[in-house]
C-alpha cells in the first residue's frame, strides 16, 4: 500500500477507534456505578410497579431522577435507548487499525525474526486465530464456573499464558496490543452475544404481555461487570506502544500481566466507592505495586553487551555508521521504509543523533525494542558498540 494512504488510514482508524472507546468505556463506567448508587424506591408505589431502586443525580444545572425495574416495566416507552453501537465502533475500529498498521505491515510490526521466524501470513492467520479462542475459552468458563473469585482466578492465570504465548510469537509490540485485543475481543463479545440478545428478550416479553425471564438478564449484567474490570488493563494495553521499556523487558509477559492486575484492581476501588465502601488500602497497594514494576524494569544503566567502555573507544564515525544503516530508514526526512519519520525523530546529522542519545539507549541498546522487527538487522554487537559511545558521552567531534 502506498505509505502516505496508509498513514491516513492509521490516523482516522485510531481518531475513530479512541473516540468510540470513550464512549463505551464512559457508559461503562456510568452504569456501573448507577447500579451501585442504586437504592430502595422511597415511593411505596413505585415498589409495586417493579421498581428495583432508583437513584438521584444532578449534573449539568439539573436534577436527574433514574428508576431501575427488578426485570421489566409494565410497557415500554415509545423511545427506548440502547448501548451497544459504541462497543461494536470501538471493536471494528481497532480490528481496523490492526488490519492497517500491523497485518499490512506484518514484517515490520507483526514479525520479529528474533523472537520467531514466522511468514507473515502465519503470523497473521495465528493472531486472528487467537481473538476468536479467546472469546470461546472464557465463554466456556462463564458458563461452568459460578464463582466469581474462582473465575477472575482463571482469567488471570489465562491472560498470563496469552501475554506469555504472544510474547514468544510475535514482536514485544505487537505482543501486548495482541492480548489487548484479545481482551477487548471477548468484551464486544459479550455485548454482542449476550447482553443484547438478553435485552431483546426483555423486550419481546415485555411488548407480548409475557412475564419475562429474569435469568438472561441476571446473566448480561454478569458479562457486564467483567467488561467494566477489563476496561483499564485493555487500554493499558492499546497504550503500552508508547512504554517501550515494557515491552522491551526481557520479561515483558510479566510486567504485561502485573500492570493489567492492577488496573483491574484500581477498577475494584472505585466500584466499591460507588456502593459506599472506600477501601483506601486498595489504591495504596495498587501505587505501591505501580512502584515494584517500574524499580524491577529500571534499565541497569549499560547495555549488558561484550564491549566494556574502558576497553574499546567508540569513535562517532563508528556509531554514525551504524544509524545511518539500522535507523535512518526509518528517523529521516526522507525514509525509505515509512511515510514519515515516528514521532518525529530524525538521526540524519550528527546534532540529532546526539540529541536522541539517551532515547537511543533507551530503546536500542537497554532494550531491543528499536528498529522494529528488527527490520534492518541491527546485530547485538552493533547495540553493544552504540550502548559503549553513548556511555563515553555520546561525542561527536
Amino acid at each position: 500500500m502506498d505509505p502516505y494512504a496508509n498513514e491516513w488510514l492509521q490516523f482516522l482508524a485510531r481518531w475513530l477507534h479512541v473516540v468510540a472507546g470513550i464512549v463505551w468505556i464512559g457508559t461503562s463506567f456510568y452504569f456501573v456505578a448507577l447500579d451501585n448508587h442504586l437504592r430502595p424506591p422511597a415511593d411505596v408505589g413505585d415498589a409495586e410497579r417493579g421498581v428495583g431502586g432508583e437513584s438521584w443525580e444532578i449534573h449539568g444545572g439539573g436534577f436527574y431522577r433514574v428508576d431501575k425495574y427488578r426485570v421489566a416495566p409494565p410497557r415500554l416507552p415509545e423511545v427506548l435507548h440502547w448501548f451497544k453501537w459504541e462497543a461494536y465502533t470501538t471493536w471494528l475500529s481497532g480490528f481496523a487499525l490492526l488490519v492497517v498498521l500491523y497485518y499490512f505491515n506484518a514484517d515490520t510490526f507483526l514479525v520479529d525474526p528474533g523472537v520467531l521466524d514466522l511468514s507473515t501470513a502465519a503470523a497473521i492467520a495465528i493472531s486472528v486465530a487467537l481473538l476468536g479462542v479467546a472469546w470461546v475459552v472464557y465463554d466456556v468458563l462463564c458458563r461452568v464456573l459460578r464463582s466469581e473469585l474462582l473465575l477472575a482466578a482463571s482469567l488471570l492465570g489465562l491472560t498470563t499464558l496469552a501475554a506469555w504465548g504472544s510474547t514468544e510469537l510475535f514482536a514485544p509490540r505487537a505482543a501486548f496490543l495482541q492480548v489487548g485485543a484479545m481482551l477487548g475481543t471477548i468484551m464486544v463479545a459479550n455485548v454482542f452475544f449476550v447482553i443484547i440478545p438478553a435485552q431483546r428478550g426483555l423486550v419481546r416479553a415485555t411488548e407480548a404481555w409475557h412475564e419475562p425471564d429474569p435469568a438472561p438478564g441476571l446473566r448480561a449484567k454478569r458479562r457486564s461487570v467483567h467488561n467494566n474490570y477489563l476496561t483499564l488493563p485493555v487500554v493499558f494495553a492499546m497504550l503500552s506502544n508508547h512504554f517501550p521499556t515494557a515491552y522491551g523487558h526481557s520479561y515483558s509477559w510479566l510486567v504485561l500481566v502485573a500492570l493489567m492486575a492492577i488496573g483491574a484492581w484500581i477498577r475494584l476501588f472505585f466500584n466499591l466507592r460507588h456502593a459506599g465502601r472506600t477501601v483506601w488500602w486498595i489504591p495504596v497497594t495498587a501505587a505501591l505495586g505501580i512502584a515494584v514494576v517500574a524499580v524491577a524494569i529500571r534499565p541497569a544503566g549499560g547495555s549488558g553487551g561484550r564491549v566494556a567502555t574502558g576497553a574499546v573507544s567508540v569513535s562517532f564515525s563508528r556509531a554514525h555508521a551504524i544509524v545511518q544503516e539500522r535507523c535512518v530508514p526509518c528517523h529521516s526526512s526522507h525514509p525509505t521504509k515509512v511515510a514519515a519519520a515516528p514521532l518525529g525523530i530524525k538521526l540524519d546529522t550528527a546534532a540529532e543523533i546526539h540529541s536522541q542519545a539517551a532515547a537511543i539507549q533507551r530503546v536500542a541498546v537497554e532494550s531491543t525494542t528499536m528498529p522494529l522487527g528488527n527490520a534492518t538487522g541491527m546485530t547485538q554487537d552493533e547495540r553493544d558498540l552504540l550502548g559503549a559511545w553513548i556511555r563515553q558521552g555520546a561525542r561527536i567531534k
